[in-house]
Formats: C-alpha cells, sequence, structure tokens
C-alpha cells in the first residue's frame, strides 16, 4: 500500500560551501552531466542529482502524457523523500521528458469504475504528493515544458516558482469543472495564493484553460522562456534563491504556507471521504465514463 511508504516530514536541510560556489555549480552548461552526478531511475520517474550544486532535476516519463496514477504518485513520493534525505540536495527542478506535455493530471481510469476502497487509496496518495512537494524544505522549480491541465496545473503551483516554454500550443489551469468534478479545497487554496481571488475563482468556476501569456499575466506562471532556454533559467532561479542561507529561507517558506498546509492537514481524513463520497456517484461514473470513450474516440 502507498501510504506505507510514507515516513515523517523530513528535516531541515544546512548549506554547504558559498554562495559564490553554489551558484557557479548551478550554471553548468545545460544537456551535460556533471562530474559529480548521481542518478536513480523507476518506472515513471528519472531524477538526477548534481552533487556538486546540490541541485537534482526529476524527470517525468510515463508516456503519452505523464498521468497522475497511483503507481505514479508512489514513485513521486519515493522520488521526493529520497532527495530530502539527501543532505547533498538542496533543490529540485521538476520537468517532463515527454514531449509536448508536462504532465496532463490525474489519471481517470483510477477514479472510474473501482472500488471505494481504491478511491480512498488514491486519493490519499494524490495529497501525499501535495503535502511533500508544498512543505518541501527543498528549493523547487516548475520547468513546465508541456501542457499542464489540472493535477499537472497542482503539481507546478505547489513549487516555489514556475518557468514555462513559450508556445502558443501549451495550455495550463485548474480545468476540473469541465469534467464535471470539484477542485478540493487545497487546490483552491494553492491557486488563489498565486493568482488572488477573484481570478482564482473565475478560473476555477469556468475551468480554464490559459494560454501561456495569459497565465504569465495572472500570475499562474513566474517567467515564460524559449524551450531552448529552459533549463539554463531554472538552473539559476535555483542558485538564486540558493545564494540564501537555508535556515532563514526555510523558516519563510514555513511561515508563509503554514496555514495552508495546516488546513489541509487538519480535514484530510474528512477530505477524502468527501472525495470518494463524490466519486461514487453515479452521475459522476457516467459523466467520466463517457469523457473516457470521448478520448478513446480521439485516439482512434
Amino acid at each position: 500500500m502507498p501510504v506505507s511508504l510514507y515516513a515523517s516530514p523530513p528535516g531541515v536541510l544546512f548549506p554547504r560551501g558559498s554562495p559564490q560556489e553554489w551558484g557557479q555549480a548551478a550554471r553548468q552548461p545545460p544537456g551535460l552531466l556533471p562530474a559529480q552526478c548521481r542518478a536513480f531511475s523507476n518506472n515513471k520517474i528519472l531524477v538526477e542529482l548534481d552533487t556538486s550544486s546540490g541541485v537534482a532535476t526529476m524527470k517525468f516519463k510515463s508516456p503519452p502524457v505523464n498521468s497522475l496514477s497511483l503507481d505514479f504518485l508512489t514513485e513521486f513520493c519515493i522520488s521526493l523523500e529520497k532527495l530530502e534525505n539527501d543532505r547533498a540536495c538542496r533543490g529540485l527542478i521538476i520537468t517532463s521528458a515527454v514531449p509536448r506535455v508536462f504532465s496532463s493530471g490525474l489519471d481517470i481510469n483510477e477514479m472510474c469504475g473501482k472500488s471505494r476502497e481504491h478511491y480512498a487509496e488514491f486519493w490519499r496518495a494524490v495529497q501525499e504528493m501535495w503535502i511533500r512537494l508544498y512543505s518541501s524544505n527543498m528549493v523547487t522549480v516548475a520547468a513546465i515544458n508541456g501542457s499542464s491541465p489540472a493535477g499537472g496545473c497542482l503539481i507546478a503551483l505547489t513549487c516555489d516558482y514556475r518557468i514555462m516554454v513559450e508556445n502558443p500550443k501549451y495550455i495550463i489551469g485548474l480545468n476540473e469543472a469541465q469534467l464535471g468534478i470539484v477542485a478540493p479545497f487545497w487546490f483552491k487554496d494553492t491557486f488563489v495564493k498565486a493568482v488572488g481571488h477573484r481570478v482564482a475563482e473565475r478560473s476555477l468556476q469556468l475551468g480554464l484553460l490559459h494560454s501561456v501569456p495569459e497565465a504569465h499575466r495572472i500570475g499562474l506562471v513566474d517567467e515564460v522562456v524559449p524551450e531552448e532556454k529552459l533549463q539554463e533559467k531554472a538552473a539559476a532561479v535555483v542558485a538564486q534563491w540558493l545564494a540564501l542561507p537555508d535556515h532563514a529561507r526555510q523558516l519563510t517558506k514555513s511561515m508563509m504556507r503554514k496555514a495552508v498546509l495546516d488546513h489541509m492537514l487538519a480535514h484530510r481524513e474528512e477530505d477524502i471521504q468527501n472525495f470518494v463520497n463524490f466519486i461514487s456517484k453515479d452521475s459522476i461514473q457516467k459523466s467520466l465514463s463517457m469523457y473516457m470513450e470521448m478520448l478513446k474516440k480521439k485516439k482512434s
């Protein structure tokens, strides 16, 4: 069971070397594996840690669209836990190894035609992914190199900084309402913290998927760059954040995020039951089944 793999929140990591050394290490040419590099991989995620800079890169590799299945979420949390417990790691860049998509969001197969017990297990894994990333001591940067709807958008929102590739075909947003699903309160809270209440209210009610320029304008992403500049820019941003003493940055992050995190943790079991009750409704199951059939027709 995935929940048995999750340990208590990670401890504080402490800085090594000087800020100048951190910046120099993070500015190594993109695409080259540094000499001091450790890598580990599972079925759906590849992680490379540059121990000289203290920065890891996590790549989603679950084609065709990096759907957040139960297996994916479990592997994500295991990978994140390994990095949190590695004192050589202080920063994390999250990106995709699948062309044109960051993550399509929650795997609908996990929410359709399954038992209530399965729905509860799946939703707990979704929660765990958010809790671990939102409360991470590491500097986290989303290098969004493709479309990122729904749960994919949530992963990006949960990071400290978001950089998206400039491409007219890419979209991002919490579009759950389009599928007849209600984004839970902690999705909403994370979104509101990034874009403000009025923008979030309109976007969530309409299930909007924003173009890259619009996402930048409303604050959903912090920066837009050409694709060939993405990794270089992400490394530079991490280096800038790591130039601060870790303890000051981490305590400030904890202070800023504490209210949202505490609210979710206090209502975690209730949220799971609400999800199970909602997703088990005949009307919702019918809606999801119709959506899956539509996707199958598009593929064929």
